[in-house]
């Protein structure tokens, strides 16, 4: 396998570890921004080594669309297209079934697997149904998903470049989670996703999910918890065992003008910001914080693609902090399952 992981420190299921990939050695917990054609909209690959990005996502279902992978074979692979020295992981394609749903007839045979990408880590395409459908398609994703796993094996033609992750489906069944589960760990991968998730479950759903798979899978190596992005989330999934998330969301809110704050977010296109001469977090060290107003970036949101840069720039940088705030209760069960006792921060 062209992966190592090691855990450097444990709290109870809490774990930080460093996960060695062909291109960079990552620090584990970490967040990937998503960057869907080979960019993270409005950033350079500098500014992103710069805030500390360790691991770019890329769609594979939109890759292929354009530029393909046909061409980005001929050019070298992902990393030297999008001049990129860092990770690189492509996802399944299996949420843009779920999402462009009304363009797709899902079948058996509907998919081809492709190498030429050249990420470090290739997801094993999954059949995703969201979580608040209910009903025998649950079961019948879950197993497909087993099927196409192995149909994902098979193709892998670069096991010593590329590392293939399996994803686990079930639902919000902690039955078809268990055996799902059970499968995957059979055909010893390099690591495990949990997928299915951030699709429109309850939070006390979401947690169980959570702890349910990271108890059940590998010790030794990585776990990823699909398209997870709000701070909260991912400080909870990484007290429960997990090591690695993604979403959209940072750099999508800033695209309409709100900024991640300790206290939640700030909208930037708000009157009140015209004359406000504070930073957008006086509390943060990124370089849009110690160098831009409130009411300069407000004079942007609404005129100038400048303003969404800046914005994306202090969204990702603020992903690396930890949340601060009231804490819900779905929390505070949770992390007593994590075995953190936050009881002082909880209501009673």
């Amino acid at each position: 396998m062209a992966l190592r992981f090691e855990v450097l420190g444990r709290f109870n299921r809490a774990r930080a570890a460093q996960l060695t990939l062909p291109h960079f050695a990552c620090q584990t917990p970490l967040f990937m921004p998503v960057g869907t054609q080979g960019t993270i909209k409005g950033l350079t690959t500098d500014q992103l080594e710069e805030i500390g990005c360790q691991i770019i996502l890329g769609n594979t279902y939109h890759l292929a669309l354009r530029p393909t992978s046909e061409l980005i074979d001929e050019l070298g692979g992902l990393h030297k297209f999008m001049n990129w020295p860092r990770a690189l992981l492509t996802d399944s394609g299996g949420f843009q079934m779920v999402s462009l749903l009304h363009l797709a007839d899902i079948t058996e045979k509907g998919v081809t697997f492709q190498n030429r990408i050249g990420a470090d880590i290739i997801m094993a395409l999954d059949d995703v149904v969201r979580t608040t459908i209910t009903g025998p398609r649950i079961e019948e994703a879950m197993y497909r998903t087993l099927r196409w796993v192995d149909r994902c094996i098979a193709a892998h033609k670069r096991p010593h470049e590329q590392n293939l992750f399996g994803i686990v489906q079930g639902g919000l069944d902690p039955v078809l989670r268990d055996i799902c589960v059970r499968g995957l760990v059979d055909r010893n991968l390099p690591g495990y996703a949990i997928g299915g998730l951030a699709g429109g479950e309850d939070k006390d759903s979401f947690w169980r999910v959570v702890a349910q798979c990271t108890a059940a899978l590998p010790e030794d190596k990585p776990r990823y918890v699909m398209g997870v992005g709000y701070p909260l989330d991912i400080v909870v999934c990484s007290a429960l065992g997990a090591d690695m998330y993604d979403c959209v969301y940072p750099t999508r809110t800033a695209r309409f003008g709100t900024a991640l704050v300790p206290e939640g977010v700030l909208k930037l296109k708000h009157n009140a910001m015209v004359n406000d001469t504070r930073p957008i977090d006086p509390t943060c060290a990124c370089m849009v914080c110690k160098n831009y107003t409130r009411a300069y970036i407000h004079c942007l949101v609404t005129k100038d693609a400048m303003g969404s840069q800046l914005l994306s720039y202090h969204n990702l940088y603020y992903m690396l902090q930890f949340p601060k705030g009231d804490v819900p209760e779905w929390v505070c069960n949770a992390m007593d399952v994590a075995g953190i006792d936050i009881s002082s921060c909880c209501s009673s």
